[in-house]
C-alpha cells in the first residue's frame, strides 16, 4: 500500500471526534456559530489532508516529475480552496472566522505531527520504492 493511503487509513478515524470536540469546544466558548465553524475547519483540514495525499499517491505511480508537480502546485491550490472557502463562509451571518482560524491552525499543526511520526525512521527513497525493481548486491 502506498504511504500517503497508509496515512489516510490511520488518521481518518480521528477526523470525527476531532470535528465532534472542536464543535463542542467552540459553542462552549463562544455558542453554535462558533462551534459550527470550528467543526467546519476540522471537516477543510481532513479533506485537505485526504487530496493531498490522494493526489501524491497517484501522482508517485506516473514519474517523480509529476510527484512534484503535484506535491508544489498542490499546496497552492489547497492553500487557494481555504481561502475561497474562508471567503465563502464569510458571506453568511452565522460564521465565526475567529472560531474557523482557532480550530484551523492547531489542528493543521497537529496533523503535520501525526505525519512526522508515522513517517519517522523511514526515508523517502522506501516509502516509494518500486517492489518490482531489482534489487543489486554489493560485496
Amino acid at each position: 500500500m502506498a504511504p500517503e493511503r497508509e496515512m489516510i487509513r490511520r488518521i481518518s478515524p480521528f477526523a470525527p471526534p476531532v470535528a465532534v470536540a472542536s464543535f463542542v469546544l467552540g459553542t462552549l466558548l463562544d455558542g453554535t456559530d462558533a462551534g459550527w465553524s470550528a467543526a467546519i475547519a476540522i471537516a477543510v483540514v481532513y479533506l485537505n489532508f485526504v487530496a493531498h495525499s490522494s493526489s501524491l499517491a497517484l501522482a508517485a505511480t506516473i514519474s517523480p516529475s509529476v510527484l512534484y508537480a503535484v506535491g508544489l502546485g498542490g499546496f497552492i491550490v489547497r492553500m487557494g480552496v481555504i481561502v475561497a472557502v474562508i471567503a465563502l463562509l464569510q458571506q453568511t451571518d452565522w460564521f465565526s472566522i475567529l472560531a474557523f482560524i482557532a480550530a484551523l491552525i492547531p489542528a493543521t499543526i497537529a496533523l503535520l505531527a501525526v505525519e512526522m511520526k508515522l513517517l519517522s525512521g523511514r526515508m523517502q527513497a522506501d516509502l516509494w520504492a518500486d517492489p518490482n525493481a531489482r534489487r543489486e548486491m554489493t560485496p
